[in-house]
């Protein structure tokens, strides 16, 4: 009995250290719930958690900028996470600090850009001159015969010239990401509006626009880049793989090929989709007061619908498509956006002195708001340029 009374069980204690932070833990998961579902369910909610919570918001003041010469006429572009400004012959190369990374000597002064992942090619509109640069550094310069009117390059750094004032109407230079001419079209009768060259560097897409008629012929062409650059072959048909003719005056603007091939064509009236030689509707304007589309964006396209809130006000409707799963995300935002800008997945609405960033998931990323009129914006998929007359401010995404 002595040595049973002698051997006590031990209590075991409360830690009442673990016991708080297992509580507010659960507290906090609770939290995160609710403001999730308020931030899925409601608009007004969402708009609380974006400027209070995640911050979303900001201004003028609080942003990176370049200073600019008011006095000048620049070119601005925005690529991957840079900001280039183009002066005098020169091109300078900001990050998105705006710290200036590089100084160019480019022989161009009336610039026409384009950019894809890290590529940018800048050439003289209506000249001769053309430069392909990969970050910071000249990957390969050239001229050409005739003069430049539109330019493309892909993801991996294949550039497609267009060219005008030959013996021909059109003529379209291919060249690989080393500067070599691998082939060169040549359109006897028909304007090119737009090119496009798939991400797999095996089509090269050609939008053309046929006025000699009564009527404004649209087609879509699709060339086999292998077959082009066979020597073997004695001209432009011999390479064709597909002619998409549109309705008649159905005026074809864009040319986008996405993943999978997915060659997206941006018309007045609607987006179309074009895949393994067949044509599907995307969008269709019809009697909607659709305000502006665009097929720039990776794996997406999208469309803005203005529609009346009120007497005397409207709210824009933002409807993003993805062209794969043809899923489709809304943004809905008050007032009537005056314009937008896309690339890669974001989407730049400019309602005069704000900006909303959105994602194609129909996120909002960030909102820009300005002490004046936003007329200018640039933009990527990294980093967006504000262009005033006297400085860009630097948005980063």
């Amino acid at each position: 009995m002595k040595d049973y009374w002698n051997d006590k069980v031990p209590v075991k204690k409360l830690n009442k250290k673990k016991i708080s932070i297992t509580i507010y833990i659960l507290i906090l998961i609770i939290v995160l719930i609710v403001l999730f579902c308020l931030y899925i369910s409601s608009q007004d909610a969402r708009n609380w958690i974006d400027k209070n919570i995640l911050r979303k918001e900001i201004n003028q003041n609080n942003v990176s900028t370049i200073d600019l010469d008011s006095e000048n006429n620049y070119k601005i572009y925005a690529y991957d996470k840079n900001i280039a400004v183009l002066n005098h012959n020169t091109l300078k190369i900001y990050n998105d600090n705006g710290k200036e990374e590089k100084s160019l000597d480019v022989q161009i002064n009336n610039a026409i850009f384009k950019s894809n992942n890290k590529f940018l090619v800048i050439a003289e509109e209506k000249g001769q001159e053309v430069y392909v640069i990969s970050g910071t550094e000249i990957l390969w310069k050239g001229q050409v015969d005739g003069n430049i009117s539109q330019i493309h390059v892909n993801k991996n750094g294949y550039v497609a010239i267009v060219i005008t004032d030959t013996s021909y109407k059109t003529v379209i230079n291919f060249y690989n990401p080393n500067g070599e001419r691998k082939f060169v079209t040549f359109l006897s009768s028909t304007r090119v509006v737009d090119t496009s060259i798939s991400n797999d560097n095996k089509y090269l897409a050609i939008a053309e626009i046929d006025s000699s008629g009564s009527y404004i012929q649209s087609n879509v062409k699709i060339i086999s880049i292998e077959k082009a650059n066979d020597k073997s072959n004695t001209g432009l048909d011999d390479s064709i793989t597909y002619i998409y003719k549109a309705d008649a005056n159905r005026l074809i603007t864009n040319l986008r090929y996405q993943d999978k091939n997915n060659l997206i064509c941006k018309y007045n009236d609607g987006i179309d989709l074009i895949n393994n030689n067949e044509n599907t509707s995307l969008v269709t304007i019809g009697d909607k007061k659709t305000t502006f589309m665009s097929i720039k964006l990776s794996n997406n396209v999208v469309s803005v619908e203005e529609k009346s809130s009120g007497l005397f006000t409207a709210d824009s409707v933002v409807k993003i498509m993805n062209t794969t799963n043809k899923k489709e995300n809304l943004y809905n935002a008050d007032g009537v956006a005056k314009d937008i800008v896309t690339y890669d997945d974001i989407i730049g609405l400019n309602f005069g002195t704000e900006i909303h960033f959105i994602n194609t998931n129909g996120w909002l990323i960030k909102k820009y708001i300005a002490n004046q009129e936003i007329t200018n914006v640039v933009l990527s998929g990294k980093i967006a340029g504000i262009i005033y007359r006297d400085r860009i401010e630097i948005v980063n995404l």
